[in-house]
């Protein structure tokens, strides 16, 4: 009997790449799809820490990632040594740590969230009358302590695609639009943009909003995430004019070196085995970091469904 192969790519990946997928989506669209899709096999056109959430959540399946460097800054910026010493260090804290994070740094989490869920998840917590330290996303964090008040204790590490964004570049764009212009930005950007926005949201969430927009026909939307949902953006509202926001005067391209990694070759690669299987994970690792992914996506299915 052949295997079933089920191709996820997220909504950076490049356009062609998408294409070729069974699925697209945000990180936690993915992780949902991933756990329900009773795939036997799962190529995952993302980056490796999305690989090993879908084989954490899948055991039984075979992951394997088209690009063996597809990581994220948020990882390679975060020492789990550290990080397990920061976290004896707020031990009376309930941890809450961002998915874009390795599975050692999921394992030394109580709670896991997405930038879709990440504001009800821990105003739950609070309401419950916890206190919350909040890894990895120092830029994430910061907004959320400002726009709610919160004192959460923050791990420091970024997202080297988001924090390029700038409140300088976004005043020089903005003047030199006459009409109506928006910005909507993701939460790993800088608190300055965050202040600025009209929408900060995930990547679904952006992507909504685009699909919703109502107001001015000829405004400007200009949108502070990495370039490749403006493909999706694109395609859902071709009457809009929606520019990525620029990373510096003149510039604006910001594009995920790491998730670009994922080639018409490489997942064509994938597709017929080869590729980097996730399987260095450890039995009692995956049990250790997979009961916060599923208390996060126990709380998605009860609060989004």
């Amino acid at each position: 009997m052949s295997k079933r192969v089920v191709t996820l790519a997220h909504y950076y990946t490049q356009p062609e790449i998408q294409q070729m997928a069974d699925k697209v989506g945000d990180s936690l669209e993915l992780s949902l799809y991933a756990k329900e899709c009773g795939a036997d096999v799962i190529v995952f056109a993302g980056v490796r820490f999305m690989a090993e959430t879908a084989k954490i959540l899948n055991p039984q399946a075979e992951v394997i990632l088209p690009a063996s460097g597809s990581t994220c800054s948020l990882v390679t910026q975060t020492d789990v040594t550290a990080l397990q010493k920061w976290r004896e260090e707020h031990a009376d804290y309930v941890h809450v740590s961002y998915i874009n994070s390795s599975a050692e740094h999921k394992a030394l989490s109580d709670w896991i969230v997405t930038s879709r869920n990440v504001d009800d998840i821990i105003a739950s917590l609070y309401a419950e009358g916890k206190k919350v330290a909040f890894s990895p996303d120092r830029n994430m964090g910061a907004y959320l302590n400002f726009q709610y008040g919160y004192d959460m204790p923050l791990w420091s590490a970024v997202c080297e695609v988001h924090d390029k964004f700038n409140q300088a570049a976004l005043d020089e764009a903005f003047a030199a639009v006459a009409g109506a212009k928006y910005l909507i930005a993701h939460p790993e950007s800088p608190l300055p943009v965050l202040q600025q926005a009209d929408y900060v949201g995930s990547t679904s969430g952006m992507l909504n909003w685009i699909k919703a927009f109502d107001k001015e026909p000829d405004a400007v939307i200009f949108v502070a995430t990495e370039d490749g949902i403006l493909y999706n953006m694109g395609l859902a509202r071709p009457d809009l004019n929606i520019k990525q926001a620029p990373i510096y005067a003149g510039c604006q391209c910001n594009s995920c070196p790491y998730m670009k990694m994922n080639t018409i070759d490489a997942v064509k690669r994938a597709q017929a085995g080869e590729g980097t299987r996730i399987d260095y994970l450890s039995a009692e690792q995956m049990d250790s970091a997979r009961l916060p992914i599923e208390r996060m996506l126990e709380f998605s299915k009860r609060y989004y469904q």
